[in-house]
């Protein structure tokens, strides 16, 4: 797959604050910045069609949908979807846990920039994300070094003067991997580090 997607022109300010009005350290800035070579590599193993869940601006499902692969990018984010429009991205206003389009067709599922934490409860969300996988289908996700402690917190994301709906947020790490993919009914197939970031790649 070749992908090189032109996603500049980001935000004067981006970051996710929680109730308590302090700004996490989660990498906020990099979502409207363009795809990295690490998330390139992660993004040949994407097969079509794929799901982008908490897609943000949409820069992976934009790199995708330029490279021929069948992409939509899902978010709760009124603003960043607006971002995401504006690139050309094919993008809903929806949540996870609503009504998507494609149930059980999906080839594969991005939970990428610590979207696998998305509703403060990573396990819920890995079933619901092999409800929409189709038959083996996959989920690649980024998650924290291991050791990283999960601590749910609810959170907004803020950026150029506007700001998203509150959400629950947890953090995951590489070595709590094995018993969420289990009990997903799922298999870490591969787990690698990559310029400093861990991803895997989960099957049914």
């Amino acid at each position: 797959m070749s992908v090189g997607a032109d996603v500049r022109s980001s935000p004067r300010s981006v970051c996710l604050r929680t109730v308590e009005g302090r700004v996490l350290s989660a990498p906020a800035e990099r979502w409207f910045e363009p795809v990295t070579s690490a998330e390139h590599r992660l993004l040949e193993r994407a097969v079509g069609p794929v799901l982008d869940i908490g897609c943000g601006p949409a820069r992976h499902a934009l790199v995708l949908a330029q490279a021929g692969i069948v992409s939509l990018g899902i978010d709760i984010s009124i603003p960043a979807l607006a971002v995401a429009r504006q690139r050309g991205a094919p993008v809903l206003h929806r949540s996870i846990f609503d009504r998507v389009p494609g149930h059980g067709r999906w080839g594969s599922a991005l939970l990428l920039d610590g979207n696998i934490g998305i509703g403060g409860a990573p396990a819920v969300l890995l079933r619901r994300v092999v409800d929409l996988l189709r038959a083996g289908g996959r989920a690649l996700v980024e998650v924290g070094p291991p050791g990283t402690v999960a601590i749910p917190r609810t959170v907004r994301l803020e950026h150029d003067g506007g700001s998203g709906p509150w959400f629950a947020w947890a953090e995951v790490g590489a070595d709590d991997l094995d018993d969420l993919a289990a009990d997903a009914g799922m298999f870490v197939h591969d787990l690698w580090n990559d310029s400093a970031r861990w991803f895997a790649q989960l099957e049914g």
